[in-house]
């Protein structure tokens, strides 16, 4: 159950807008970087949300992994992101991948702004 999260909330996102709003694009964007990091997408699902009076729908983009799961949210009318890569790490460890992959999708975002977080999850402390 060990495991690596990482989290970035990006701001200011200098990239073309149809990252922002394109389910389809996004979709193939995240699954061509997913394998280009050396993950194994599973399944994914990908879905772009209606306008409302603030502006156009962003997209939620999901990629089940085999290895765990990569989350993108989208905020046009904001040009901000929340990216979500977690990879377990039973049977080997996956970190440099995960790394990897969102090193891509802050490429393709292109953010002014970035908070980034990293959390490693079931680590188990050894006993005293």
């Amino acid at each position: 159950m060990q495991g690596l999260h990482l989290t970035a909330d990006l701001h200011q996102c200098r990239c073309d807008s149809r990252w922002l709003l394109d389910a389809t694009a996004l979709g193939a964007a995240c699954a061509d970087a997913v394998r280009a990091a050396g993950l194994q997408a599973v399944s994914q699902l990908f879905h772009t949300f209606p306008a409302t009076v603030h502006g156009p729908g962003g997209v939620t983009a999901t990629v089940l992994l085999a290895e765990s799961h990569l989350c993108v949210h989208t905020w046009p009318e904001q040009r901000a992101v929340t990216l979500d890569v977690y990879v377990c790490n039973f049977g080997g460890d996956h970190g440099a991948k995960a790394h990897a992959l969102m090193a891509a999708l802050l490429a393709l975002f292109a953010p002014g702004h970035v908070e980034r977080h990293v959390l490693r999850r079931g680590a188990i402390a050894a006993p005293a």
